[in-house]
């Protein structure tokens, strides 16, 4: 079972800021848009390491029990939590973990006894770690490099510089790495996806706390995980719904958020935005990535809201009660997007949810809330209880 309080836990990573106490972008950056630039990192290294190297399951995981890791630790500044973890790292996991206890424990796949494990035994999940600490080093990079420009004159920047860029040369642990840090159209295609930071969700209107195209990605994902968990959905498919949900809305980088009324009030017109979205996809995205990763991309967002299987090197559109019923197996290659859209909306609506709860509201807000609400009350999808997980958040 979900619990509410592990969803609303996920979202205060939207209001941990990083680098708080340096000049930054007007939107700042928070820590829930660090984790998704994070695992897109993750994710395309983890591609350079090449497949049957490591475990994609226990990336992604490895992934969000470190998200779920920091979110409980706050905002505390790098250094400090670096060296708090070596002098104290026994301890203050086990306090994690006892914290994370009450809100993961009803999770189905044995969630928090692998999150136990990942924490106590460093044996596990080795090469996944080694991938995601490059990740995390890649992505806190790219934010240096936008903010030190302004900070030239700030006190111990330049100490920072020296320990981001050692951060970074502690990397090289894999072989995949080598073959990322001498590609520059994939590292151009990793800063191309960070604009999704700057982009913000429900551009009308205003609201708190901000959340942005790329953090909202990575809930999505994460969100889609749990369902899956609760569906028993296996192994591939728990991961092509987290990556599905992950990059569901990378085309916005290249057209923008095209709000949803805009889309309705012209028929057919949400299909020629979509044909948009692919051309441009076509021709600023495919040059700068491999044919392995724009097979997948395309696969994820082609229409991404179908629940989709594979046979035959085909991809056929089903429901995913079918995949749950005949598909739900590695050699489907099952997707689904019915879910990923569900979990889309529980994203949006906790967002109207959190800005009238901190008495932020407008018409548009509250519109967006009631119309998702009466959307999915009583709703299930997949074997999913959508309904019970949008009534957690009623007003």
């Amino acid at each position: 079972m979900i619990r509410k309080s592990l969803i609303s836990l996920i979202h205060v990573a939207a209001s941990i800021q990083r680098w708080n106490d340096h000049i930054r972008p007007w939107n700042g950056f928070s820590e829930l848009d660090k984790q998704a630039h994070k695992m897109v990192y993750a994710y395309v290294l983890g591609k350079c390491e090449g497949e049957g190297r490591y475990d994609r399951l226990k990336l992604l995981e490895g992934g969000i029990f470190e998200f779920l890791h920091r979110i409980v630790l706050t905002d505390i500044k790098p250094p400090i939590y670096h060296l708090l973890m070596k002098e104290k790292g026994e301890q203050i996991n086990e306090w994690v973990l006892n914290e994370l206890r009450g809100k993961t424990e009803g999770l189905k796949g044995d969630f928090y006894a692998k999150m136990c494990r990942y924490f106590i035994d460093e044996s596990y999940a080795e090469k996944e770690r080694k991938i995601l600490h490059a990740a995390h080093y890649y992505a806190t990079h790219w934010e240096f490099e936008v903010i030190y420009p302004q900070n030239r004159t700030t006190y111990d920047i330049e100490q920072v510089k020296k320990e981001v860029e050692k951060g970074l040369a502690s990397c090289n642990t894999f072989d995949g790495y080598s073959h990322f840090s001498t590609n520059p159209n994939l590292k151009e295609f990793l800063s191309l996806i960070g604009k999704l930071r700057y982009q913000q969700r429900w551009s009308r209107a205003v609201r708190t706390p901000n959340t942005s195209v790329m953090g909202h990605m990575l809930i999505v994902a994460i969100m889609s995980y749990f369902v899956s968990l609760e569906c028993d959905a296996c192994r591939e498919r728990l991961i092509n719904n987290f990556f599905g949900g992950l990059f569901h809305d990378i085309p916005e980088v290249l057209t923008r958020d095209i709000v949803s009324p805009v889309k309705s009030s012209v028929k057919g017109l949400d299909y020629i935005i979509k044909d948009i979205e692919d051309q441009q996809m076509r021709k600023v995205i495919q040059p700068l990535v491999t044919e392995e990763i724009w097979k997948e991309l395309e696969f994820f967002t082609q229409d991404e809201f179908a629940s989709k299987i594979m046979i035959d090197g085909k991809r056929l559109t089903v429901s995913s009660d079918e995949i749950n019923e005949k598909y739900n197996s590695g050699e489907f290659s099952p997707i689904d997007g019915e879910l990923i859209r569900g979990c889309d909306h529980l994203s949006a609506y906790l967002e109207a949810y959190l800005s009238v709860k901190y008495g932020i509201s407008s018409e548009q807000i509250q519109e967006g809330y009631h119309n998702l609400f009466q959307q999915y009350e009583n709703r299930i999808i997949g074997s999913v209880d959508f309904g019970q997980l949008f009534d957690y958040f009623r007003i």
